[in-house]
């Protein structure tokens, strides 16, 4: 068994492709009415539809997981995500580990957490 995917709910298919291929350059593999999925594996719901699958509400920034990304130019990808989404809500900025890794922490337009850092 392989872990095909990872799901995200999303209020604005369209704008979060549209955030995950500027930001990250992630391409859009299939586009099937609310569900979305890009490449790397990762897949775009329309929270509509995930809310009436399981019938409970969906809870934003609820900080229980992250989408990890690296890049071992962080600073320009830094510079690149200001430009792009100046009001993006950062969790942290630029930081470093004890370990010596860089990183950043980020809300998408939905409130998912993501995080990226300079390659281990």
């Amino acid at each position: 068994m392989k872990l095909k995917n990872v799901l995200i709910t999303v209020k604005d298919i369209e704008a979060s492709r549209r955030f995950y291929h500027d930001v990250f350059g992630l391409e859009m593999l299939l586009d099937n009415d609310g569900n979305m999925i890009l490449t790397e594996g990762l897949v775009l719901q329309d929270e509509k539809i995930w809310k009436d699958f399981l019938d409970r509400d969906i809870i934003q920034k609820n900080n229980s997981c992250e989408l990890y990304f690296e890049e071992a130019d962080i600073e320009g990808f830094i510079e690149k995500l200001k430009h792009l989404y100046p009001d993006v809500e950062y969790v942290n900025r630029l930081m470093t580990h004890s370990w010596g890794q860089k990183v950043i922490r980020f809300y998408d337009l939905d409130g998912n957490l993501i995080e990226v850092g300079t390659p281990m």
